[in-house]
């Protein structure tokens, strides 16, 4: 019988993904559709038709301008414009200008803000005890840098408590699945090897196969009982259901 050592003395880094494993949307794109058309007086609009309509309206965008706009040096403020224009339009809202432009400003300013969001219990005790342990902490996201500037110290992740490095594609310039984005990660956490790192995310697609490909080790989050999780843990993939568990699997010693 033999002592698999706990995975932790190996690791110099852990990288972490953020919308569904540190923090969740609260509530629906709708509500705050609804609260931005009503602050401007006017009715709500059609929550699943605004849902679908935002759907092809990002996807749109995020083809045509990857990494909100970065290689066409769009600003941010631009991009957004355009996706939630689009997204009231294909919803079959056409306002005109001037109330777009009003709808628009509260859209844009709660997406910017810490509102639409909750952080897990877990995430900030995890980051911190990580952290404790002398492992760098990178936050890797397909997500503009509202995300770094606002929204998580807002959300109380801070960098120097919980975090100590970024990787956002919408200042990279690079996002997931490319598996460069994890290359990055590894140079910021200071040139170390792929194998001395471990990403934690919620996609299989754009995390745990991605940052496999690098050669980091790679764990995925269920933290919403999602079907696909057998298929994740038929495919070879470590599941775990929170970063309670994630803590106790770095450090346990198992018995084969």
């Amino acid at each position: 019988m033999s002592v698999k050592m706990s995975i932790l003395p190996k690791l110099r880094c852990i990288t972490i993904d953020v919308t569904g494993t540190l923090i969740a949307y609260k509530g629906e794109l709708g509500d705050y559709y609804c609260m931005a058309a009503k602050s401007v007086g006017l009715p709500c609009p059609d929550y699943k038709r605004m849902h679908e309509g935002f759907k092809i309206a990002y996807k749109d965008m995020a083809k045509r301008y990857p990494c909100f706009g970065h290689a066409a040096k769009m600003p941010n403020v631009v991009w957004w414009k355009s996706c939630v224009r689009d997204s009231f339009i294909k919803a079959g809202y056409d306002y005109d200008e001037e109330t777009f432009e009003k709808v628009f400003r509260r859209v844009y300013s709660v997406f910017g803000s810490s509102a639409p969001y909750s952080i897990f219990p877990d995430s900030q005790p995890f980051l911190r005890w990580v952290r404790e342990k002398g492992i760098t902490v990178g936050v890797v996201s397909n997500a503009e840098y509202r995300y770094q500037e606002v929204i998580l110290p807002a959300l109380g992740l801070n960098k120097g408590s919980e975090w100590d490095f970024g990787v956002f594609s919408g200042i990279e310039g690079v996002e997931k699945p490319d598996p460069r984005i994890y290359e990055i990660a590894l140079e910021k956490a200071g040139n170390i090897a792929p194998e001395e790192a471990l990403h934690i995310g919620d996609s299989i697609r754009k995390d745990y196969l991605s940052a496999r490909s690098v050669g980091m080790q790679a764990l995925l989050l269920d933290r919403f009982k999602t079907p696909d999780a057998e298929s994740w843990k038929n495919s070879g993939a470590t599941v775990l259901p929170d970063l309670g568990a994630v803590q106790a699997w770095l450090t346990s010693e198992k018995l084969s």
